[in-house]
């Protein structure tokens, strides 16, 4: 979206009329872009000073009039012109206003989720197909197989067949679908287990939780081959299981993605370092999702998987005409999804369902990252202790070796004292010698003895 901002900025607006004169060009960037401006979310674009007033009247007055030229605009196709069931925000108000169960649900939203509710039910902007109560009713492995088999005929690089869904392992832990906005489980035609999920956020730990489901899958697998065997009367072999995936897109994707900006797919399995090949049958395929719509703005739709992803994951109009221009199998997908917004009632309360489920998802987020920083507090904690403790052990030993050493300095200050006193003792003598040594040669000298 940076990308959008730039290029109407090039024009150089100076002032608000301006400012939406030159985001006519762009329909995509075009209000959004326009309120961020003058909202200040983007004056470094200006040098951190921001030309335009946010005079709210003026504003109001131009958004009207743009939203006008925009509407009578014939040059710029509307999603309302690849799907007429799209009905205008007027209809669809009165009769949210007409039914008293349907004024109580839009009347609980926040502004910014009933304007959410409102651009999508009127093609103001489109869908998002992440959200597990879309994508389920859109890529439903059980009515509309040939959907999903086409996504994952595209994501495993060979053509596969949805055969059918199995039931999900109701022994996962709870906690573990917390994050999880679609977690579906199909067996294609070969036998092949994939597992689809879509994370709205990507977990902790990720490749490790990957690892263990992936193994569950196997062992679920495994006990189903098995079974199959025994109830035809055949012998079980190794060689009868087919391999196992997960899938997971990730609408944002953890940080150590992010140092692979060109990379829209990452896939994990068994390989020996010495060469040697052997069927192992583990595969796990992480996509990030918010990568790509980066990519997106700047490079645009260049291949079949890319469609999906801008299915999946854009909800701008521009580009949701641009894929079913490029790749018309698309639009039957949004097709059933425009019709089913004819129906307020039940896309209210499929929109509050998700609404409750982000909420809960987003409470979970947020008790996790307090728990982390709680246990790190912990382990700065325990670091401490175990320094203090460290500390005091040498404390002591130190003390016990002053002692130690004050002790023997006590010794030797006796010691040198008993030398004192017998220095002083030897001196006396040898005073007392002198003395009678003089005496004895003044003695002989006078009787004329020489010595």
């Amino acid at each position: 979206m940076l990308t959008k901002y730039r290029q109407i900025l090039k024009k150089k607006p100076s002032n608000l009329k301006n400012l939406f004169d030159c985001a006519f060009d762009y329909p995509c960037a075009i209000l959004n872009a326009v309120a961020d401006i003058l909202t200040g979310k983007h004056t470094s674009l200006f040098n951190g000073v921001s030309p335009i007033s946010s005079n709210t009247q003026a504003y109001e007055i131009y958004a009207n009039q743009y939203t006008e030229r925009k509407n009578m605009s014939t040059n710029y196709p509307k999603l309302s012109d690849y799907f007429p069931a799209i009905r205008t925000e007027e209809l669809i108000r009165e009769e949210i206003a007409k039914d008293n169960n349907l004024s109580r649900i839009f009347n609980m939203w926040t502004d910014s989720q009933r304007r959410e509710f409102l651009d999508i039910c009127t093609g103001a902007k489109g869908v998002k197909m992440l959200y597990d109560s879309y994508f389920k009713e859109i890529l439903n492995p059980e009515t509309k197989p040939e959907r999903l088999s086409a996504l994952l005929s595209t994501v495993l690089g060979q053509k596969v067949r949805v055969k059918k869904q199995l039931p999900n392992d109701n022994s996962r832990i709870g906690d573990e679908l917390s994050l999880v906005i679609t977690d579906i489980v199909v067996e294609l035609e070969d036998g092949t287990i994939a597992n689809v999920e879509v994370q709205k956020v990507g977990y902790k730990f990720l490749g490790e939780r990957a690892s263990c489901y992936v193994a569950d899958l196997l062992l679920r697998q495994y006990k189903r081959i098995k079974e199959l065997a025994k109830e035809k009367d055949i012998p079980f072999t190794y060689r009868d299981v087919p391999p196992v995936y997960t899938i997971v897109f990730m609408e944002s994707s953890p940080s150590v993605f992010k140092d692979y900006p060109d990379v829209l797919m990452h896939t994990f399995n068994s390989r020996s370092d010495s060469g040697i090949e052997l069927n192992m049958l583990q595969n796990v395929v992480f996509i990030p999702i918010d990568i790509f719509v980066d990519k997106l703005h700047n490079e645009g739709i260049n291949n079949e998987f890319e469609g999906w992803l801008t299915f999946l994951g854009c909800d701008e109009p521009e580009y949701i005409i641009r894929l079913i221009d490029k790749y018309p199998f698309f639009k039957s997908m949004y097709q059933d999804l425009y019709d089913m917004c004819v129906n307020v009632e039940r896309v209210m309360n499929m929109f509050s369902k998700e609404l409750q489920e982000l909420d809960h998802n987003t409470v979970i987020y947020m008790i996790d990252e307090l728990q982390d920083k709680v246990d790190s507090l912990k382990d700065e904690a325990n670091d401490l202790t175990a320094k203090n403790t460290t500390l005091a052990a040498e404390n002591s030993t130190l003390s016990a070796e002053n002692s130690t050493l004050s002790a023997e300095n006590s010794s030797l200050s006796a010691e040198n004292s008993t030398l004192s006193a017998e220095n002083s003792t030897l001196s006396a003598e040898n005073s007392t010698l002198s003395a009678e040594n003089a005496k004895l040669r003044k003695l002989l000298a006078e009787n004329g003895i020489q010595v």
